[in-house]
C-alpha cells in the first residue's frame, strides 16, 4: 500500500537520523525510583518537582474524590460536567493567586496544552498580532497558529527586539505570549521588563508557567511571586501535573478575561470537564505548595539544584545555565546523546533525551529535572555518573586527534 509505505520510508529515515522515539512502560506509582520494562532505574527525567504525585494526603484526597464524585464528568463545564469540585479549586486558585493578578478569577482546564490554545485563540484572532518567544512550547506555537492573527517571532529573551516590533504593530490587538521557565534550556524569562512594554503598548501578555508554578516564589505561586509582579494585563497558565503532581491546568486573570474565555474559548466549551476527583485532590495539592510543607520541600529542590550545577566538572559538554530544577547538559549530536543516556540507563539513571525538532540541530541534550523527592546520595550519585562518561568521551576524543 502506497500510504503505509510512504510512512514507513520517512520512520526509516527518522532511524537513521537517530530520531526515533520510544516508550518505556512503568510498573509502579511515580516516583524518584521507578520500575521501568522490568528494570529498576532513578527517574532524573518527571516533571513531579515537589514529590507530590504519590504524596499519602493527595492520594487519599484523589480516593475521597472518586467516592464523591464517580470516575468522570459526564459532559463539558457548560452542559452539566461542572462539579463543585471544579468550582472549588477555581476559587481556591483565584485566591492562591490573587496577590498577583488584579480582579483575580480562575479556570480549570483538562491540559496544558488545551489551556494555552484555549487563551490564545480567545484573546487573539484575524484581527490580531501575536509576539511569541522564539523557545515557547509546542502548544504555545499551535495556539498561535490556530489564532490566525499576525504571528511575529522575537529572539530569545531579546525585549529589544520585541520592542520594535510592537512600535512598528499597528494592529487593533496585541498579545505576547511566553514560557516562564523554557523547559528545554531551563533559564527564566526576565518579566519585569517584558511587562512593561505589555503595559505601554497595550497589549496582553500572557505566561506559560508550567515549570515555575509551585516551585518559584516563597509561597510556590511560580514566576509571579518570583518577580513581585501584578497587572491586569496579565494572563497566567499553570499546569497542575507537575508540580502540582495530580493533572490538567488552570488560567489565573482578571475576572472580565476569564468570562471571556468561558464564553469563546473552544478548547474550553467542547471538550468533556476533567474528572472531578482530580479536582478534589488538587485542593489538598495547592493546601500543601503554599503551606510549611511546601516551602520545606522547595528549600530541599534548591539545595538539590545547587548540589547537581556544583558538582558537575565537564570537559566535553555544557552544563546550560539555569537555576530551576530543569538542568540540560548539552551533548551535541544525536547518535552521541542516545549513547550517553543510553549508559546512564544501564548504570540505572534514567534521564531525559531531548534531541531536534524539540531542540536546534548539533543541541541534543540530557534533560536533568530534579524533584524534591530525590536525596542528596541520588543527585551525588548521578553528577558523579555524568561526570566520568564526559572524561571517557574527553579521552576519546584526545585519542581520535592524536590518530
Amino acid at each position: 500500500m502506497p500510504l503505509l509505505q510512504a510512512l514507513q520510508d520517512e520512520l526509516s529515515e527518522l532511524d537513521q537520523q537517530h530520531l526515533i522515539r520510544r516508550r518505556r512502560t512503568v510498573d509502579n506509582a511515580h516516583g524518584a525510583n521507578l520500575c521501568a520494562d522490568g528494570k529498576d532505574l532513578i527517574a532524573f527525567c518527571s516533571n513531579d518537582y515537589l514529590g507530590l504525585a504519590t504524596h499519602p494526603q493527595v492520594v487519599q484526597a484523589l480516593q475521597k474524590g472518586a467516592s464523591l464524585y464517580g470516575a468522570g464528568s459526564g459532559a463539558s463545564h457548560l452542559i452539566s460536567g461542572h462539579s463543585r469540585a471544579h468550582a472549588q479549586l477555581e476559587q481556591r486558585l483565584a485566591e492562591f493567586m490573587a496577590p498577583d493578578i488584579a480582579n483575580a478569577r480562575a479556570l480549570y482546564f483538562c491540559t496544558g496544552y488545551m489551556a494555552n490554545q484555549a487563551v490564545i485563540t480567545a484573546l487573539a484572532g484575524k484581527d490580531a498580532a501575536v509576539f511569541s518567544e522564539a523557545l515557547n512550547h509546542a502548544s504555545i506555537i499551535d495556539g498561535v497558529r490556530l489564532a490566525r492573527g499576525t504571528t511575529k517571532v522575537f529572539p530569545h529573551k531579546d525585549y529589544a527586539a520585541l520592542e520594535t516590533m510592537l512600535k512598528e504593530c499597528t494592529a487593533p490587538k496585541r498579545v505576547v505570549v511566553t514560557d516562564s521557565v523554557f523547559s528545554m534550556d531551563g533559564n527564566i524569562a526576565d518579566l519585569p521588563p517584558l511587562l512593561a512594554l505589555c503595559e505601554q503598548y497595550d497589549a496582553w501578555l500572557i505566561v506559560d508557567d508550567a515549570h515555575g508554578f509551585g516551585v518559584l516564589g516563597e509561597h510556590g505561586r511560580g514566576v509571579l511571586e518570583h518577580f513581585g509582579l501584578q497587572s491586569s494585563n496579565l494572563v497566567y497558565m499553570g499546569t497542575l501535573g507537575k508540580a502540582a503532581g495530580v493533572g490538567g491546568a488552570f488560567v489565573a486573570a482578571h475576572e472580565t478575561v476569564i468570562e471571556w474565555l468561558i464564553q469563546k474559548a473552544r478548547a474550553y466549551i467542547y471538550t468533556t470537564a476533567a474528572a472531578p476527583a482530580l479536582a478534589h485532590a488538587l485542593l489538598t495539592s495547592i493546601d500543601i505548595i503554599s503551606g510549611n510543607e511546601g516551602r520545606e520541600r522547595r528549600a530541599h529542590l534548591n539545595k538539590l539544584i545547587k548540589m547537581f550545577s556544583h558538582g558537575l566538572n565537564l570537559q566535553m559538554w555544557e552544563l546550560m545555565p539555569s537555576v530551576t530544577a530543569v538542568q540540560p547538559v548539552v551533548i551535541g549530536g544525536n547518535a552521541a546523546m542516545l549513547n550517553i543516556a543510553g549508559n546512564l540507563l544501564d548504570q540505572g539513571y534514567w534521564v531525559g533525551a531531548i534531541r531536534p525538532p524539540t531542540v536546534a540541530p548539533g543541541t541534543a541534550r540530557l534533560r536533568v529535572t530534579l524533584s524534591a523527592a530525590h536525596s542528596d546520595l541520588q543527585v551525588h550519585q548521578l553528577t558523579q555518573a555524568i561526570n566520568r562518561l564526559d572524561q571517557m568521551s574527553h579521552v576519546a576524543q584526545c585519542f581520535a586527534e592524536v590518530a
